[in-house]
């Protein structure tokens, strides 16, 4: 029998029992799909003691990605988060076996990446460093070293490997066989042979499931139908942007010298893997070229297949042959190229729908499932259950993308590149190539006049950095300072010394109005926000178990009208959670985002390059800190917020869409004598990061609360509205972490982000966010440390491991920020 493509799946062959009985009328918590992650979902709601659940799966069990991906299991990701998840599934799937009795044939043989660059050597030195803070036993291994842990490799052209022992490979289909009875013997029901053909939704929530035999009511639905959750969640009104590609690895004839214990071989650069099968050499494609491929040419029966291309893998083809010279001229005797599914930024799907409460999806994937199930399972079960993640989830959150995102027109062009990804260089701020000027704020044009560089946020065109005359406006990558480095600085020390414009037009803007728009935002906001019209305040939205799931600024605009503004990133999330709360109120939550545009004016000399486009009273007294108001600014009417994200005098101004430009014009106009210079996100993001200012998704998240994150001042403790979140912030739950701000002595080391934080040799904490600090004159950022580590004497001696992963550098550790920490100049 073929070990690893085993069509003889199902409940029937893993002995569970009623797998074709008919469905129950009702189950608390429903599970679509049989595959790996479904059944992974089910074991661990299972385990944490939720027994009424109902896997459904329209097939037999593993018949949809899991029964042809190629098994690769491996602990290290690209961050903390991730690399914990995965790492999980290699213990778990260790203990199935034993549980289940179903052999899963786990081969913990281990896995060894090479780089035939620089670039990729620094890539797997960062991997390393970040793997080891979990604990995973990694080794960085010179040519002579591959040579001997893959014997029928050659080293030639190599820089260097990483070394996991610990990973290998599963077989997937049985993995999901043994996940799946796992579930049942706890009292999960599974049911085979059944059709989900749609999702019942009553007034914004879940309420069941329309299937090939009936509706089954449910407080909760899971989608976890792998590339078939797209059309499933569109059904319910929800977006979960997803498209399939082909996959492809093919297999040798036996071989000699293909010994189980070899390790899964990763030639990134060559975009392709080899591992040993049965005597003979597995070898699969991420080839750069990705082949999308509609929902309708999958086939819906199970085991679905798309015919065998040979021509489009000879390139691939010659480059194993070339790292691996056994394989010059041998046989194949199966090339398997099946349907796997995508999204825009190559991480899969996890967590509540924004659009529908108590609707849930685990999916997108791709070939990392076998990698991922066990452990997004569990943490999607425990989400589930305790109403929150508990742990760093944006970087997987459905809620990320943006409706645009889901065209399918976007996403057949992006899935060109999305396959590739997986084994791309994974630079610091690498911008996608496909899908490109969908989104474009209203003043891009001008912007692209100028030189500016755009990278892509959520869909948005967004100005990263300028071009100077005779430079391109293109990056060009690596590890160490990039082709826009001095440009950043020169944006930066505009901002600090002069004035700096910004275009943030993707800025998140929604509008909260009508009699009850107050109490919509009360329970939204951490602060607040029964305050003057004008008052601006800087608040968080908290989840049930106190995590952070959004921050930014409320402004209330009148009595009954509020303006809430947070991150590109968080349209989706931000829409639906006032919407969520706005259900049954006298108040409408719409969408300003694209109608506003953000233009902000930063620096000591903003107050002057606005007295010069405007006739109103620029004082103090006029505006101060935190102020609001609507004046006339240029031709026009425009609100006008004091605030700022990089810690000087400025002002954000909202013209609407149509006068955006109008005022973008007399801006440049007035500024020229005053030292005005466009300014990108990299000159944001290094002002903010000297300023201690936290970014969401990398230095606060539902992994942290408010005060693990140092934001307890954004908690109000005085509001008696009660706000969501509120009893758990109030628990007197003790913190694991502490935030503090580093900046590395050496001004020649750049920082990222998961470096670690060293105290005598031990790790303490890691940095969440890093930036070069052009005014502290070395690179600085906002880390989380260990809640009992002494802070009190931060000033201390410490050391942060290096992007390489291998050399640690003196630093500073700070309670405060760097930068300005009483804020003065803010004023």
């Amino acid at each position: 029998m073929d070990r690893l493509v085993d069509r003889s799946l199902g409940a029937e062959v893993c002995g569970i029992t009623g797998a074709r009985d008919a469905v129950p009328e009702r189950a608390r918590i429903v599970v679509v799909g049989g595959g790996l992650v479904g059944a992974a979902v089910a074991q661990h709601l299972a385990l944490m003691g939720e027994s009424d659940v109902l896997l459904l799966e329209r097939n037999v069990l593993g018949s949809g990605t899991s029964w042809h991906a190629a098994g690769l299991v491996s602990r290290g990701r690209g961050s903390v988060a991730l690399s914990e998840l995965a790492s999980y599934s290699v213990d778990c799937y260790a203990g199935l076996q034993a549980e289940t009795g179903v052999d899963v044939s786990l081969n913990q043989c281990g896995s060894l990446a090479v780089a035939r660059t620089p670039g990729r050597w620094d890539e797997l030195c960062r991997q390393h460093m970040v793997v080891g803070q979990i604990g995973v036993e990694t080794h960085l291994v010179g040519p002579d070293d591959v040579r001997e842990l893959w014997p029928l490799a050659v080293a030639d052209g190599l820089v260097g490997g990483f070394h996991q022992p610990q990973d290998g490979h599963v077989n997937p289909g049985h993995a999901a066989m043994a996940l799946s009875r796992a579930a049942h013997s706890r009292g999960v029901a599974v049911r085979e042979g059944v059709a989900v053909e749609g999702v019942r939704v009553d007034s914004g929530r879940v309420a069941g499931v329309e299937t090939s035999q009936g509706f089954v009511a449910a407080e909760h639905v899971v989608l976890a139908a792998g590339l078939w959750t797209r059309r499933l969640a569109g059904m319910a009104g929800v977006n979960v942007p997803l498209h399939a590609a082909e996959h492809v690895h093919a297999r040798t004839v036996p071989l000699e010298g293909a010994d189980p214990w070899l390790p899964v071989l990763r030639d990134l650069d060559g975009y392709f893997y080899v591992r040993p099968e049965s005597g003979r050499l597995l070898v699969g494609a991420f080839e750069p070229d990705g082949r999308p491929r509609p929902v309708e040419d999958v086939a819906v029966g199970g085991f679905a297949e798309f015919a065998p291309d040979w021509d489009h893998f000879c390139g691939v083809r010659r480059l194993a042959e070339d790292r691996v010279p056994a394989l010059r001229g041998v046989e194949y005797d199966r090339f398997l190229n099946a349907p796997e599914s995508f999204t825009p930024d190559g991480n899969f799907c996890l967590g509540e729908t924004a659009e529908v409460s108590g609707l849930f999806v685990a999916a997108g994937f791709n070939s990392q499932g076998v990698i991922y199930a066990p452990g997004a399972g569990r943490a999607l079960a425990d989400w589930i259950l305790h109403n929150g993640p508990g742990f760093d989830a944006a970087a997987v959150d459905v809620q990320r993308f943006s409706r645009q995102q889901g065209s399918t027109t976007y996403l057949r062009e992006r899935t060109r590149e999305s396959l590739g990804q997986l084994y791309a260089m994974h630079w610091p701020h690498r911008q996608p190539q496909t899908a490109r000027n969908v989104r474009r704020t209203p003043l891009h044009q001008r912007l692209e006049q100028i030189g500016a560089c755009f990278g892509e946020t959520a869909g948005w065109e967004r100005a990263n950095w300028y071009a100077q005359p005779g430079q391109k406006s293109e990056y060009e990558y690596s590890y160490g300072p990039q082709n826009w480095f001095e440009q950043a600085g020169r944006e930066h020390r505009a901002a600090r010394e002069a004035v700096a414009l910004f275009d943030l037009s993707s800025f998140t803007k929604v509008e909260v109005v009508g009699p009850d728009a107050l109490e919509v935002v009360q329970q939204f906001c951490t602060a607040n926000m029964d305050v003057e019209p004008g008052r601006i305040r800087y608040t968080l939205m908290l989840n049930a178990r106190g995590g952070i799931e959004l921050d930014g600024t409320v402004t209330r605009l009148d009595a009954d009208r509020f303006l809430v503004v947070t991150p590109a990133v968080s349209q989706t999330k931000t829409l639906w959670a006032l919407r969520r709360l706005a259900r049954g109120r006298a108040a409408a939550v719409f969408d300003a985002t694209s109608g506003l545009a953000t233009i902000a004016v930063m620096g000591p000399r903003s107050r002057d390059l606005m007295t010069r486009i405007s006739t109103a009273d620029w004082s103090d007294e006029a505006q101060p800190y935190t102020r609001a108001r609507e004046v006339e600014v240029a031709s026009g009417q425009a609100l006008v917020l004091r605030t700022t994200f990089v810690g000087e005098l400025g002002y954000e101004i909202y013209p609407t869409a149509d006068l955006a430009v109008n005022v973008y014009d007399a801006l440049v106009r007035a500024g020229d004598d005053l030292g005005l210079v466009h300014a990108g996100y990299h000159a944001l993001d290094s002002l903010r990061c000297e300023k201690g200012y936290r970014h969401l998704g990398h230095d606060i998240g539902p992994g942290l609360t408010p005060a693990e994150a140092g934001l307890m001042f954004a908690v109000s403790k005085r509001k008696k509205a009660d706000f969501v979140g509120r009893p758990a912030v109030e628990s007197g739950r003790e913190p694991r972490w502490r935030t503090a701000f580093v900046r590395l002595d050496d001004p020649r080391v750049l920082l990222h982000h998961d470096e670690p934080v060293l105290r005598d040799g031990r790790r303490i904490g890691r940095v969440t966010s890093g930036a070069y600090g052009w005014t502290l004159g070395g690179a600085c950022g906002v880390a989380i440390i260990n809640a009992g580590e002494a802070l009190e004497h931060a000033g201390g001696p410490i050391e942060v491991t290096i992007t390489c992963g291998v050399t640690s550098v003196p630093a500073t550790l700070s309670t405060e920020p760097f930068y300005d920490p009483t804020g003065s100049r803010l004023r």
